[in-house]
């Protein structure tokens, strides 16, 4: 894997040269928009609506809006006045507990590796963080962005850098329509949490896929090999009455513990 950024963790006086690698890939499947008559791409071309001209990608500028039809532009000169140690540097400002920051904080994660000349001081700032179960909170500027980041102990020794949200990214959930808040009745509440009993097990991500994909992946490779594909039909299951659609779903839930056990037993005893 190539690393897509280089830079290093500064932890007080300690400087921790590091790698930063991307920890995730988005598995989304993409569409190119196509001409229906002739199944050609559409070409998109950056055009001047003033000079009424295409323009080239050495013409392009950055600029920022400061006011409606008003831009300052700002070119690589200008970056360049930014401190390399601004722009290099993840700077740890804080250690907090992870149970304090919401998850709605989170945006990116990215894995950190230790360059050859700081892999003590990364073992040390691991071990220290793993004895104390604190994260760090910290700034890193990663394609002309500074983000607020974590840096937590992850798996087989390594660190890694969950890019967050400041405080006035997040949108207000008072903008949002209030909820009206019904009574609920105490049977109601009661059958909820055993329906929650019911569904609750060890997080393992391993079970978890992408059913969408997988079922557009088949009508895609079944549109190419030009054959039919049968797909299921979700179940018109409509429940309107809260009560019964609980019981059902306690029902459903009981008996997909129940195939659970009996898989676990026969894997076990095969």
């Amino acid at each position: 894997m190539r690393a897509m950024w280089k830079g290093s963790i500064s932890f007080g006086l300690v400087n921790i040269p590091v790698k930063l690698y991307t920890a995730t890939d988005s598995k989304s499947i993409k569409f190119r928009q196509l001409h229906k008559k002739c199944k050609n791409p559409i070409k998109y071309e950056k055009v001047c609506p003033v000079c009424k001209e295409e323009v080239d990608q050495d013409e392009i500028v950055r600029g920022y809006e400061y006011e409606k039809g008003k831009f300052v532009v700002i070119d690589e000169k200008d970056l360049e006045k930014i401190p390399d140690e601004t722009t290099r540097a993840i700077d740890i400002l804080d250690f907090v507990n992870i149970e304090e920051i919401d998850p709605i904080f989170y945006d990116r994660s990215y894995f950190l590796a230790p360059e050859a000349t700081g892999n003590k001081a990364y073992v040390l700032l691991r071990k220290a963080m793993e004895e104390s179960g604190k994260i760090a909170i910290a700034r890193v500027v990663i394609r002309s962005k500074q983000n607020l980041a974590c840096i937590r102990v992850y798996k087989k020794g390594y660190l890694v850098m969950e890019t967050m949200f400041y405080p006035d990214e997040i949108r207000n959930v008072e903008n949002i329509p209030p909820i009206q808040e019904p009574k609920l009745h105490k049977n109601e509440i009661k059958m909820a949490n055993q329906l929650i009993n019911s569904l609750t097990d060890k997080f393992n991500p391993g079970k978890y896929t992408d059913e969408y994909r997988e079922t557009l992946l088949k009508i895609i490779h079944a549109k190419i090999e030009d054959e039919k594909i049968e797909i299921p039909k979700a179940k018109d299951e409509k429940v309107v009455d809260l009560m019964e659609a609980l019981k059902a779903s306690i029902k459903a839930a009981k008996k997909e513990t129940r195939k659970k056990k009996t898989r676990s037993t026969k894997q076990k005893t095969g």
